[in-house]
């Protein structure tokens, strides 16, 4: 990325960071909507080790991604992907406090409980009213890991939402491919970009 102006860098932080987040999730519009420029300040010194380098904050720019009903099934390996997870709310197999909530795109607040019908699981495999197995696919073992902020119990088919996902020494709370610093620069795009809009 070195060769290209800021712009051009912000610009495919931005397409690539988008790409991973949603890209065919929500649109651009709706993204810009949920954007929140005033991201959360981090306490660097709160139960760190000074020798692990804090991200920067600005890659929690998709944490409020991390609150919509199909991220939180997907996350919660209820169902292989985003898409697969849509279904599964639009069909009326998710709910969440005991409400049946067909909405994909409604956003949960912290100690919310979302629970999805067995039938829905894509691990689980059985016979109906009998004990179901846990069969994984095999593409999903590099994604088989739960974020800090959820709490799954695959016994009940259910997840309790926490808090919002943070960022600490070493370690950001949002799942991502990319880097802190690929963040930075897409947030650097939204916030440039809100400024001229």
């Amino acid at each position: 990325m070195s060769n290209k102006t800021l712009y051009q860098q912000r610009w495919q932080a931005k397409k690539d960071t988008r790409g991973y987040h949603g890209q065919y999730v929500i649109n651009e519009r709706q993204w810009k909507a949920m954007f929140k420029p005033n991201l959360p300040t981090a306490n660097t010194k709160l139960g760190g080790d000074d020798r692990v380098p804090h991200p920067s904050v600005a890659s929690l720019t998709f944490a409020e991604m991390e609150r919509r009903l199909d991220f939180i099934i997907f996350r919660s390996h209820f169902c292989s992907s985003i898409n697969q997870a849509r279904q599964a709310i639009l069909h009326g197999n998710v709910y969440v406090n005991e409400k049946k909530l067909p909405y994909p795109s409604h956003r949960v607040k912290d100690g919310d409980v979302v629970r999805i019908e067995p039938s829905a699981v894509c691990t689980l495999s059985g016979t109906p009213g009998q004990e179901l197995t846990f069969t994984p696919k095999p593409y999903q073992q590099p994604w088989m890991f739960l974020p800090d902020y959820l709490e799954v119990n695959y016994n009940t088919c259910s997840t309790i939402f926490l808090r919002s996902p943070i960022s600490k020494p070493g370690k950001v709370e949002v799942p991502s491919p990319f880097p802190p610093e690929v963040h930075a620069l897409a947030y650097e795009f939204y916030v440039k970009k809100g400024k001229t809009s």
